[in-house]
């Protein structure tokens, strides 16, 4: 499909984004821009700092200097109060799914409901718990505990829980890590899906080249932690650079 970027105020504005864990520099310069209803990936050798960055966007982790702006605020002059509503617009698709064990499925969906029951006033909380469930091909699962369900099914509810609150943005930590391939592919078909029908904007990180490849409207490079290469897969597959060449391999 022709995946172009939509032109318009970023949902996500970084500049020059710097992360350092003593003399181990991680993040020496980052800059990214996130647009409504774009898909961009974010790909870099183990350890150079994608994970660090997903932390650093919802404050996760506390960076030591740069500009994040997420939705129009700046992340770093919000009080505590304005930091946890601005996470409700922000979902986290964490890499190790992060469920409740002790909860039913039910339960792990309506956790943050509850949490934010002033956020999702008036609306029908059953409906919401299914209607995400049913986006992400789930429904019979609704009583099933943690345990019950494998690795690409806990994948798929912890989207469902990231979707129940509508967010405008998600984060996506290694959607496909540990998964077989064809599992692999449902995950990356139903985050398309998901975009589609929610209109989404999101932010991948991956080392599934496979994945970026389908997925990605854009992507980004992480090297020497910085924003090293941008553009669409088919244009950075092309390179000459050699640095660039060798995630195409």
């Amino acid at each position: 499909m022709d995946k172009e970027k939509t032109e318009s105020t970023p949902l996500i504005d970084i500049k020059d984004l710097r992360k350092a864990f003593g003399d181990n520099h991680v993040l020496n310069g980052f800059n990214l821009q996130l647009f409504p209803n774009e898909n961009v990936v974010i790909v870099g050798k183990s350890g150079s700092g994608k994970s660090v960055l997903l932390k650093c966007l919802v404050r996760l982790m506390d960076y030591d200097s740069g500009s994040v702006q997420v939705l129009g605020e700046d992340i770093r002059e919000l009080e505590q109060h304005d930091l946890d509503k601005l996470r409700t617009d922000v979902g986290f698709l964490f890499q190790g799914s992060a469920l409740y064990d002790s909860m039913t499925v039910r339960e792990n969906l309506e956790f943050p409901l509850r949490r934010h029951a002033k956020r999702m006033e008036g609306l029908d909380e059953d409906e919401l718990i299914h209607s995400s469930l049913r986006s992400v091909g789930l429904e019979d699962a609704i009583d099933l505990m943690p345990v019950e369900l494998s690795g690409g099914m806990k994948r798929r509810i912890a989207l469902a829980r990231t979707l129940i609150l509508r967010p405008k943005v998600i984060l996506y930590d290694e959607p496909t890590t540990g998964l077989d391939p064809i599992t692999s592919k449902e995950i990356i078909n139903l985050i398309l899906k998901i975009q589609g029908e929610y209109d989404t904007a999101s932010l991948i990180i991956t080392h599934d080249m496979d994945c970026a490849r389908v997925i990605s409207n854009r992507m980004v490079i992480l090297i020497n932690g910085i924003d090293y290469a941008n553009g669409t897969y088919a244009e950075l597959s092309k390179s000459k650079d050699p640095k660039v060449k060798a995630f195409f391999k």
